[in-house]
């Protein structure tokens, strides 16, 4: 939203301590679940691929041809099923709750393993094109980065991707770019 400057107010939720469990969060947003997406007029979008379809559509980040729009939707399903499905849960018990994790390592392992194969992929891919989806940065590039980034929290060596450590660092110097640590900033 704010690479689109689009005007936006953002809500920090703790998820860590229920809230997106609780029934006033649930009457927003039935999926207990972010992020979401609460429009002006109350409807809501729920899952960070469809929001970002949604908010880029017709502007520079929606993909430039049906070509690309496909690219898009294959890396964004990519993100989804072998990058934020092993990050994340890796990520949770290694960095966010690691008073959590004891009980939880043949999972981390398993995690690690499936993760360390979709970021090999991902190398693959990034080393003949600066961009996931095409040869601009797009929402696609926007859904990818997501836990890539944070891939190092999750016990993943990112020195071992060199080409998604240099697209890592293209994405951080496109304008608008937001760092994670520094969302609650600019709620």
């Amino acid at each position: 939203m704010r690479q689109l400057e689009i005007a936006h107010h953002t809500v920090m939720v703790d998820v860590i301590g229920g809230e997106t469990r609780k029934p006033a969060f649930l009457r927003i947003n039935p999926n207990g679940t972010v992020p979401f997406l609460l429009l002006e007029d109350g409807r809501g979008i729920a899952e960070s691929n469809a929001i970002l379809w949604y908010l880029a559509k017709g502007s520079h980040l929606f993909p430039q041809s049906t070509f690309e729009e496909a690219m898009a939707v294959q890396w964004m399903i990519f993100e989804q099923t072998k990058l934020e499905s092993n990050i994340s849960p890796a990520r949770f018990f290694t960095t966010i709750v690691p008073e959590r994790r004891e009980g939880m390592e043949d999972r981390i392992l398993a995690w690690q393993s499936a993760g360390r194969q979709g970021l090999t992929r991902l190398d693959a891919h990034l080393r003949f094109q600066d961009f996931v989806a095409g040869p601009r940065y797009s929402i696609a590039d926007i859904a990818v980065y997501g836990y890539t980034h944070v891939a190092g929290e999750g016990g993943f060596d990112l020195d071992a991707y060199p080409a998604v450590s240099a697209w890592i660092d293209r994405i951080k110097a496109i304008t608008g770019y937001v760092a994670m640590p520094d969302l609650a900033q600019a709620a």
